[in-house]
């Protein structure tokens, strides 16, 4: 009999899914700091969240317990992080990837994948038992090689002087994605909040190219609000979406709910002397 496929160690349902080509949803996490997000996620049909350290007062406890239970679910779970400090400590919290905003040269992008890869690629130091294993002991080798492989680099691109750049960023290897961050983008570029802009859609199209050039991914930032846009760069090739935070979502459905209700006929008024029972 032929023999089974081996099983991996680990496994990232993001980064499968870009390696077959497949659109990734992804929900930003920056107001819910307890694990049931991650089950929301899930119910919702996402395939993976990211918790942001860069805009928000998360304890990196509050990001561990978001991750691990991520995992259980087999969400991929990705923190967006401030600086580089912040690497390690998430990932062996139970992050899957990191989220590096403000990449602006090479040398950013490679400082993130040193932090993030073990030897030979980076210089991140061995952590035994580790949530992404169910804290179970694993072979030192074989724990480096399943991490590294799942372990994703997303570096956002959001300023004139990244864009600019973005090509020696997408050669750097380890980086997984080229996220662009639109509207910090739009502000570096002279043109705040015109997502629209033909400087815009210039920067998705060089990006993309870029991406395809190194064989990496294009993920979209900031286009939540805008389906015309996101289908059109979707279109143009990009695979990994940003759809928005738990906290716009909660505003947006609870405000539709408000209106909805607040279009009901007008209660009439009692007459006087009429019952009051």
């Amino acid at each position: 009999m032929p023999a089974k496929p081996q099983q991996r160690l680990l496994r990232n349902t993001v980064k499968d899914k870009l390696g077959r080509g497949e659109l990734v949803l992804s929900l930003t996490v920056r107001l819910v700091r307890t694990v049931e997000i991650s089950a929301l996620a899930s119910t919702a049909g996402f395939d993976s969240i990211y918790i942001d350290l860069e805009h928000s007062t998360f304890s990196l406890d509050a990001t561990s317990q978001i991750c691990m239970s991520a995992l259980a679910l087999n969400i991929a779970p990705f923190v967006r992080v401030p600086n580089v400090d912040y690497v390690a400590r998430v990932l062996d919290g139970g992050a899957l990837g990191i989220i590096a905003p403000h990449i602006e040269s090479s040398e950013d992008a490679e400082r993130i994948v040193r932090a993030a890869k073990f030897p030979p690629l980076g210089h991140r130091s061995f952590s035994a038992a580790l949530p992404h294993f169910q804290y179970q002991s694993v072979d030192a080798g074989e724990m480096f090689s399943a991490l590294d492989d799942a372990t994703m680099v997303i570096a956002m691109v959001e300023s004139a002087k990244g864009l600019e750049a973005v090509d020696r960023i997408a050669a750097v290897p380890g980086v997984d994605v080229v996220f662009i961050g639109t509207n910090d983008l739009c502000a570096s570029l002279g043109v705040p909040g015109q997502l629209d802009h033909p400087l815009v859609r210039d920067a998705y199209a060089y990006a993309m190219q870029a991406c395809q050039r190194h064989g990496k991914s294009l993920g979209i930032g900031g286009l939540a609000g805008s389906p015309a846009l996101l289908a059109r760069y979707v279109a143009l090739g990009a695979q990994y979406v940003s759809t928005g935070t738990d906290l716009s979502f909660l505003l947006g459905a609870a405000t539709a709910k408000a209106r909805q209700l607040r279009e009901l006929p007008t209660p009439p008024v009692p007459q006087a002397g009429g019952s009051t029972r």
